[in-house]
């Protein structure tokens, strides 16, 4: 790990599109910055397309998500800008949808990023009925240390 206090600015970190559906006519994707990704914890920036939606799934790490702007659902619960969600190493939540202007958010996983799903024939129908299939993940560049960090 570099020396402390390290600073970064957004805009020096490129999108990365980490996710894609094909939502009837058009694509819905899931887009990261990653401001700082090492062994001890990851930090990004997030950007999800209107509709997108995340599967159940959890992380080998504690996470934290704080809702910037727009909306999403959290399984049941509505998540608006200001929105503060904790989940502990090993629990799971979702399924995520993006509201209709989409959602960005600021995350923070401390530990092992790599996630796992959760409920698979439950989000297999949960997209068959909104006519949603998921497409292959876009390559993403992950650094040496992760072998896969997308479930």
């Amino acid at each position: 790990m570099a020396a402390s206090p390290r600073f970064t600015h957004l805009d020096d970190h490129t999108w990365q599109e980490c996710r894609r559906q094909q939502h009837g006519d058009h694509t819905a994707s899931v887009w990261e910055r990653w401001l700082e990704f090492s062994p001890r914890y990851l930090s990004l920036y997030a950007r999800w397309d209107p509709g997108m939606i995340v599967q159940p799934h959890g992380h080998n790490s504690d996470h934290i998500v704080f809702v910037l702007e727009g909306d999403m659902m959290c399984g049941d619960v509505h998540c608006t800008a200001g929105t503060h969600i904790a989940l502990d190493h090993g629990d799971t939540f979702g399924p995520f949808v993006a509201g209709p202007n989409g959602v960005v958010l600021f995350e923070v996983m401390m530990g092992d990023p790599r996630s796992f799903p959760a409920d698979e024939a439950g989000y297999a129908r949960f997209l068959a009925a909104r006519n949603v299939q998921q497409l292959p993940n876009p390559p993403i560049e992950l650094p040496e240390f992760v072998q896969d960090a997308r479930s």
